[in-house]
């Protein structure tokens, strides 16, 4: 496999990292800390990066792919502060099958457990949450006022279970995935639909095989309308080619709901925002690339606007 080697944005004499412990409920997680160097003061404003769904690590490795290293490394070239950190499941994908796991119990506390330690080096803290960490963003705002902004990289507003029936779909089409597949998927996405679906509903007739709890978790929040209540700058970003968040179905949502934010469509981006050409596919994720640095600059001129 192709090593990672930083962006050209990066440069690496420009910071500091060193490694820390995030403590929430009862259990720790590992983290990485990044500052800015400079000779006197510190840095003013401070990010929280948020990995998207899965058991991502504090990087968001994903074959040869570290966008969150990435955005890191590139924010705090200019002198952003960052903190990112292992998720839960990191390492144990095994977890989420686990009866009770949820959305919420994921990120929410060692987030916020996040913005507090950072909040200790910079005046005022935000969340870059990509993909799902964009959508639970606003709930750890509600939840904690140290957070100052948020960006929100390709966050869903369609139900999950929903936009999973939409992507197998577009998968089959490309030939990924069997067409037996969608309709599975069909099938689960109904039995979380329906309103008797309950802790006790089976994770086998559920997508993903992720139990009720998770499923019961997402359909009783509603990112937009958490967010609309937020009394915080928001920024939204979304890749032109990115086929499982799209600018068709999911940034409605934040445009509607959402007519103060700030929101930047990237045309060449992937999901993970990495630029390319052409319908994006699976195959896209196996070959190395970098966090667009118009994704990077998007934050870098919003952040300034953005703080109070």
């Amino acid at each position: 496999m192709t090593a990672w080697t930083p962006p050209p944005y990066a440069d690496p004499t420009a910071f500091t990292e060193q490694d820390l412990v995030l403590e929430a409920a009862d259990q720790t997680v590992p983290g990485t800390l990044t500052l800015p160097s400079k000779p006197s003061g510190r840095p003013s404003v401070g990010v929280v990066l948020l990995a998207g769904g899965g058991p991502f690590d504090r990087d968001e490795t994903a074959g040869p792919n570290k966008p969150l290293k990435d955005l890191a490394w590139g924010l705090a070239t200019q002198g952003i502060a960052v903190l990112r950190f292992d998720k839960l499941t990191a390492n144990r994908p095994e977890a989420m099958a686990a009866p009770g796991y949820t959305m919420t119990a994921e990120y929410v506390p060692h987030a916020i457990a996040a913005v507090r330690a950072l909040a200790e080096y910079v005046e005022q803290v935000f969340i870059v949450g990509h993909s799902m960490g964009g959508k639970v963003a606003p709930k750890i705002a509600a939840e904690e006022p140290l957070v100052a902004g948020l960006v929100i990289m390709a966050g869903d507003t369609q139900p999950m279970h929903r936009s999973a029936v939409r992507v197998t779909r577009y998968l089959a089409e490309t030939g990924a995935v069997p067409p037996e597949t969608v309709a599975a998927f069909q099938q689960q996405a109904e039995v979380v639909d329906d309103p008797s679906l309950s802790a006790e509903t089976p994770s086998t007739q559920l997508p993903f095989g992720m139990p009720a709890s998770f499923w019961l978790d997402l359909r009783e929040y509603d990112a937009v309308a958490t967010a609309a209540k937020l009394d915080v700058p928001i920024l939204v970003l979304q890749g032109g080619r990115d086929y499982q968040i799209t600018v068709a179905d999911d940034l409605p949502g934040w445009r509607d709901g959402l007519p103060d934010a700030t929101i930047t469509i990237l045309e060449a981006d992937n999901h993970v925002f990495i630029p390319g050409t052409g319908p994006s596919t699976m195959a896209d994720y196996a070959v190395p690339g970098h966090v667009d640095p118009d994704a990077l600059s998007a934050i870098l001129t919003w952040l300034p606007q953005a703080t109070r």
